[in-house]
């Protein structure tokens, strides 16, 4: 059993693979402040409630966007597991080709999430990441990565008018019915849901152009993915469990080239 740890800014998600399926997964939130044992027991929890054995993991592999848990996750699995953790971007190469110049390289989550897509969707592709903050990047016919984008993500965004006004209330993710709204609630959600669909389908048709045109398969993953994805018909994909794949494909090749 493999298991891969895509470790995020709000929620680190496990995923255990037998063989090349996905078997199970299960999330904690991301906190610094949590300890190496808070973390190692609630997955030696879930390892208990299904009937797995944790002495069946024989490699874990991680993607990590927060150094700053890390230091606890990795002696987490050290001391629950028994395992030294393999980690990407630390000595462990995604193996994701740049069609751009530059010497700065992908966050790893962006670059497994695009190793994967590659891997079960073909080239060209686009591939958003609906999270924290929500990513777009591109990938030409050749498989090379051609550049992306980065914008907060649609949470941060409707929150931020909630924290920063005095009487503008935090609503629920939802798209209304109308752009027209007549509470303070519909108006918010048809100005963060809805404004954001718009935006998204702008960014989509743009990085599209910029890559030539043509058929450009788009792929969605993220929590929020399918709030968008179902309001917009230049989505073609939903894949919740893109990234755990990616790691997948990453963790075969780092063995093959051990």
């Amino acid at each position: 059993m493999l298991l891969a740890i895509d470790v995020g800014n709000t929620n680190m998600v496990f995923g255990l693979i037998e063989g090349d399926a996905l078997t199970g997964s299960f999330r904690l939130m991301t906190d610094a402040n949590r300890t190496s044992d808070e973390i190692g027991l609630a997955a030696w929890d879930y390892f208990q409630r299904f009937g797995l054995k944790t002495e069946d993991v024989e490699d874990v592999i991680i993607a990590s966007v927060v150094p700053q848990v890390m230091h606890t996750l990795s002696n987490a699995i050290i001391k629950y597991f028994n395992k030294i953790p393999i980690i990407v971007d630390d000595g462990v190469d995604p193996g994701l080709p740049y069609g751009v110049s530059g010497d700065e390289r992908l966050g790893p989550d962006r670059a497994v999430a695009c190793i994967g897509a590659m891997a079960k969707y073909g080239t060209p592709l686009i591939v958003l990441d609906f999270g924290t903050a929500t990513t777009l990047d591109a990938v030409n016919q050749a498989g090379e990565y051609m550049g992306g984008c980065i914008t907060a993500g649609v949470r941060i965004a409707a929150d931020a008018l909630f924290t920063q006004t005095a009487m503008l209330p935090k609503v629920e993710l939802v798209k209304p019915d109308t752009v027209l709204g007549c509470t303070a609630v519909g108006q918010i959600q048809a100005g963060a849901v809805v404004g954001y669909i718009g935006a998204m389908e702008y960014l989509i048709r743009e990085a599209k152009r910029e890559l030539g045109g043509g058929d450009i398969r788009v792929v969605a993953t993220g929590g929020l993915a399918r709030l968008i994805a179902d309001n917009t018909g230049l989505i073609d994909d939903v894949d919740p469990s893109l990234i755990l794949e990616g790691l997948l494909l990453i963790y075969k090749r780092y063995k093959e080239q051990a």
